[in-house]
């Protein structure tokens, strides 16, 4: 049973839980917003973007286990297609760093025992919280307060709200989102609430947009009141990569890192944690990416 197990994720954050526990070779479809790590699903079949999954192309697969999300709005459908179809699937759902650790012991429980060392999962899932206590002990005592706006969409504003990830990363790495105390998963604006809190760094994560294609002109010329707030002022305007920031995975702890690296650099050197560069390209307001490195 174990040697022909066969796995279909349909969610990025998903397809980096499977890597993260050594399960890749087990793979057989993916959908289509996967990319990482790249060069192990250059060969998988895709089955379709996120809201519009083929169900009959996995049932075609014929797998064994289906890690399906609810990481995105209007996923639902999709999980009522697999159900319908009358394939065994998990349906995963973090809101945060606790829920990506119970998501691996969850789907490690969904494999045979012969294809996973159990011991393996104690080991990914504490070395991931050894990685974020190191910096959680220095950051409580080293706040930088700053305020920080993370932008996932521009017209109108997606930002990320208080039951979000990105609330307790920013928190983690010793500063504030702007919408830390705003309920629910995200909020949405017209721009009038984000410069009412004055950001001292702004954060663009354009979901579905690589950063390239991110248009800083357009950034840069928006309206007075934006230019009123200390991120535009000071052009302390970046762009990262949406993917250690905007999937409910393991790699969110890449993320925190490079974001501790760049809010914080001489404990990051102290830590010999890597330039934020390292983990994913950063381009600045001006064009430029830092350390050189580009997607």
């Amino acid at each position: 049973m174990s040697k022909g197990f066969r796995i279909v994720s349909l969610c990025p954050s998903n397809t980096e839980l499977v890597f993260a526990l050594g399960l890749g070779e087990y793979l057989v479809g993916i959908d289509n917003y996967s990319d990482y790590p790249a060069d192990k699903l250059r060969h998988l079949p895709r089955l379709g973007p996120d809201l519009h999954i083929d169900v009959g192309l996995v049932e075609q697969l014929a797998p064994d286990l289906v890690l399906s999300s609810l990481s995105v709005p209007g996923m639902e459908r999709v999980v009522e297609g697999i159900q319908s179809a009358g394939l065994r699937q998990i349906v995963c759902n973090a809101r945060n760093l606790s829920g990506v650790y119970e998501e691996l012991q969850v789907i490690a429980d969904g494999v045979p025992d012969s294809i996973l060392d159990r011991m393996a999962v104690t080991r990914v899932v504490q070395g991931l919280q050894a990685r974020v206590s190191r910096i959680q002990e220095w950051t409580q005592v080293h706040p930088t307060g700053l305020r920080i706006y993370w932008e996932w969409w521009a017209k109108p504003v997606f930002s990320p709200a208080q039951d979000n990830w990105l609330t307790e990363i920013t928190r983690l790495a010793g500063a504030e989102n702007i919408f830390a105390h705003a309920p629910g998963q995200q909020v949405k604006d017209d721009g009038t609430r984000v410069c009412e809190c004055q950001p001292d760094m702004m954060f663009a994560v354009w979901t579905g947009i690589t950063q390239d294609k991110v248009p800083l002109a357009k950034i840069l010329n928006r309206a007075d009141s934006w230019q009123q707030t200390p991120a535009f002022q000071n052009r302390q305007i970046y762009v990262l990569s949406e993917g250690l920031y905007c999937r409910p995975g393991p790699r969110l702890v890449d993320g925190l890192e490079q974001l501790v690296s760049l809010l914080h650099p001489h404990f990051a050197q102290e830590q010999q944690l890597q330039p934020p560069h390292r983990y994913a390209p950063i381009r600045r307001i001006s064009g430029e990416w830092m350390g050189g490195r580009q997607p």
